[in-house]
């Protein structure tokens, strides 16, 4: 497609005027895609599917947790995921209230690497939902035009159409009379996205609190827009998870502190557990995940037998990973969870873009905080890179960005137990500048909703 085609800067002038008055995100702002990214049938055949595979998943570390709790499964599953966590916070976790909840918002973190796509991680309480829904209501309305366009269609097939987003939200919710959409300071960020979407669903019914807000009705609904690490600094908190548990009203997520932690994939890994996984998984769901989600280990310096080493590693002291060659040093070093740092990219170190001495901090930091906030290791996949068109508002012109790009899916899970389904609602591209090899949502990054129907942006994909 000619990206000097003045027709394509028409379009990115309409997503720009299209944008809410108080903008997505408070003081963030980021590169307008002239299209939406184009991946192939074959891929999004696969992310449709991959919901029930992801729900399944969680159903399963939910299990796994709880048996270990009760002396059924090995003791230091719920040690590790314990960790760091206020009594308080862990008494709600293993209340019979909440026995079988688990988050109604699985979004994963894909990369699109040169030998197809990993999932680095999941997030339980994703900002972006209520972008990715004003993005497919916006870029639905853009007309196809250039070549390569299907004659059949005049709009971009966008993944979960116009209102995907919004219907998917809108039905984790059940009959609640209410829905909160509960936002701490930290999460203050994302606001201006819900408060849009709240708009859209209609605010007699959905609205945008604070932390302080305390007046839910008997079955109202809350959205929990905060991390469980930020608890204790909301006042309201308590007394919603509170509430949740006596079935007052209807939580989600639940106060579940080990949806929050990474090391969930370390667990996947863990030879110990496999007969678990494939008990709970099946075979073919268990091989699908470890085929996608990269090695991952839990860093934990606890004394070793001197015969023993660490898978596919092959150390046998965690201090050992120090002197790895920069070039052995394809390997990720992020918190687990349960902190400040545990989101976006803070926290987040690739041993091969390190100094050895800064690779020795960051080993001997995973190493001192084991007992209190949990690191993982993770083996790090190189993105391939995408060529994307975005249109630059200082000269007017359209541009092109060759990236790595990163998708995140947002399934929404409806019904109960053995009812729960995970529907797809729609796709977050964000396509970073070549030179950052840690992906996430920056100013210099080009956002833009998934679509079919057009060649796909790279021969990966």
């Amino acid at each position: 497609m000619n990206i000097t085609n003045s027709q394509e800067s028409e379009d990115a002038q309409f997503v720009q005027s299209q944008l809410p008055s108080n903008g997505l995100f408070e003081g963030h702002d980021w590169r307008i895609a002239i299209r939406p990214f184009t991946i192939s049938q074959d891929l999004l055949d696969e992310l449709q599917s991959l919901g029930r595979v992801l729900l399944q998943f969680n159903r399963a570390a939910n299990l796994l947790y709880r048996l270990s709790v009760a002396g059924k499964q090995p003791g230091w599953v719920s040690r590790w995921l314990d960790l760091g966590k206020p009594e308080e916070l862990l008494a709600f976790q293993r209340h019979s209230s909440f026995k079988n909840d688990v988050p109604r918002v699985i979004r994963p973190d894909i990369l699109l690497t040169e030998n197809g796509f990993v999932i680095t991680e999941l997030d339980s309480v994703p900002g972006g939902i209520g972008l990715t829904a004003w993005l497919n209501d916006t870029y639905s309305r853009l007309p196809l035009h250039g070549p390569g366009s299907p004659a059949n269609t005049s709009t971009y097939q966008v993944v979960g159409g116009p209102s995907g987003m919004k219907e998917g939200f809108r039905n984790l919710f059940g009959a609640a009379p209410r829905v909160h959409i509960v936002i701490s300071e930290e999460s203050s960020t994302y606001r201006p996205e819900m408060e849009w979407l709240a708009s859209q669903l209609g605010e007699d019914r959905f609205k945008v609190r604070d932390s302080s807000y305390n007046e839910f009705g008997q079955d109202d609904a809350v959205y929990r827009f905060f991390e469980l690490y930020d608890a204790p600094a909301i006042a309201n908190a308590r007394g919603i998870f509170e509430r949740a548990r006596d079935r007052e009203i209807l939580l989600t997520p639940p106060p579940k502190p080990l949806f929050e932690e990474k090391m969930l994939f370390a667990l996947l890994w863990n030879r110990n557990l496999r007969g678990f996984w494939r008990q709970e998984l099946g075979e073919g769901f268990l091989n699908r995940l470890q085929k996608r989600v990269p090695y991952s280990w839990i860093i934990d310096p606890q004394p070793m037998p001197p015969h023993a080493a660490i898978p596919v590693l092959n150390i046998t002291d965690w201090q050992q990973l120090k002197s790895m060659s920069q070039k052995e040093r394809e390997l990720i070093i992020k918190i687990s969870g349960f902190s400040p740092d545990a989101w976006g990219s803070r926290g987040v170190v690739l041993g091969s873009d390190l100094s050895s001495a800064d690779w020795a901090q960051a080993v001997d930091r995973a190493i001192d905080g084991a007992e209190s906030s949990p690191f993982i290791l993770q083996q790090f996949h190189k993105t391939g890179l995408v060529q994307v068109p975005w249109w630059d508002p200082v000269s007017g012109n359209p541009q092109s960005l060759q990236g790595r790009a990163r998708l995140c899916p947002y399934y929404f899970v409806q019904g109960d137990a053995d009812n729960a389904r995970a529907s797809l609602g729609g796709i977050l591209a964000t396509v970073c500048p070549a030179n950052k090899k840690i992906i996430h949502g920056m100013r210099d990054a080009v956002l833009a909703p998934c679509a079919v129907g057009l060649p796909p942006h790279g021969s990966s994909l």
